[in-house]
């Protein structure tokens, strides 16, 4: 049951980590704040590394083919899901915006049964789908006309949410093709590689088409390292996650993260909810709470 554990504090090293990086758009951009978490996470994610070698008294297991296809298709659909979510961020409220994203527990739960051979019960398909709804809900905007710019954020939000769960389901495989070792070790070692590789391909990116964003992002260092190491904070533990349960079990758990953001966008950025916003959120916690006692 540690998966519950690690699934919380993720979820909530995620929220402050995605608030501090939408801070940072107005002053990077959408890939410049994206890339802080990659760039400014590496260097802390290589200190977890060394803390769990030197608990587990062995070295790091050594990468197969099979984990660096995992874990580089994680990599590049996380560096994409994250430039879609700021990009909603700017469209819509910041705990409506990560709500659009949280479409992805139904897609995780696909994309794990078709990759992985993930299985889950029917309650606890059951919890997914109804923490989805409460999802949607909160998403919806009963009256609102359709148009191009009004879809705008549900599309980015719910591709978000897809390459999201498509990074979910990478990382999980590229944790289990590295064998039986400790999966805290694991877990840490596959975070340390996508990190590597995210930095490498969004930093080349970046110093080709976009230098001025990267070298803003050194000037506003503090606040950059701060997003970096909560970036860091919040993988490791979806990573201990990924290597203790399904991705789906972790990722509809994660949709706590929801009410994280809401009390994020009523202290930090002054946006208030309506009352179907906050139904919404509680159809969230009931499906999450199904998911609990299924466990």
């Amino acid at each position: 049951m540690l998966w519950i554990l690690s699934t919380l504090i993720a979820a909530a090293g995620q929220t402050a980590r995605n608030a501090m990086q939408s801070s940072l758009t107005a002053t990077l951009g959408t890939l410049g704040a994206t890339q802080v978490r990659f760039v400014y996470g590496l260097p802390f994610a290589l200190l977890f590394l060394a803390l769990v070698t030197t608990t587990a008294g062995t070295g790091v297991p050594a990468p197969t083919p099979a984990f660096l296809r995992f874990t580089a298709a994680g990599a590049i659909a996380q560096i994409a899901a994250t430039a879609l979510l700021l990009a909603a961020m700017r469209l819509r409220a910041f705990s409506v915006a990560t709500a659009f994203t949280k479409t992805e527990a139904l897609q995780v739960a696909l994309f794990g049964l078709v990759f992985l051979g993930d299985t889950l019960t029917p309650v606890r398909v059951a919890a997914i789908a109804l923490a989805t709804s409460g999802v949607l809900l909160v998403a919806a905007k009963p009256g609102e006309r359709w148009s191009a710019q009004s879809l705008r954020p549900v599309v980015l939000g719910t591709a978000s949410g897809g390459l999201f769960a498509l990074a979910a389901v990478g990382f999980r495989g590229g944790i289990l093709a590295l064998g039986d070792g400790p999966y805290f070790l694991r877990a840490t070692t596959t975070l340390v590689w996508s990190l590597a590789m995210q930095s490498l391909l969004l930093g080349a990116w970046l110093c080709v088409f976009d230098r001025a964003a990267l070298l803003n992002s050194f000037v506003v260092w503090r606040q950059s390292a701060l997003a970096g190491f909560m970036g860091a904070f919040a993988s490791q533990f979806w990573f201990l996650g990924f290597a203790l349960t399904a991705a789906a079990n972790v990722r509809t758990l994660g949709l706590v993260e929801v009410l994280f953001a809401q009390a994020v966008s009523r202290r930090v950025f002054g946006q208030r909810v309506s009352a179907r916003e906050a139904l919404g959120m509680t159809v969230v916690t009931a499906g999450v709470a199904l998911l609990l006692v299924a466990s």
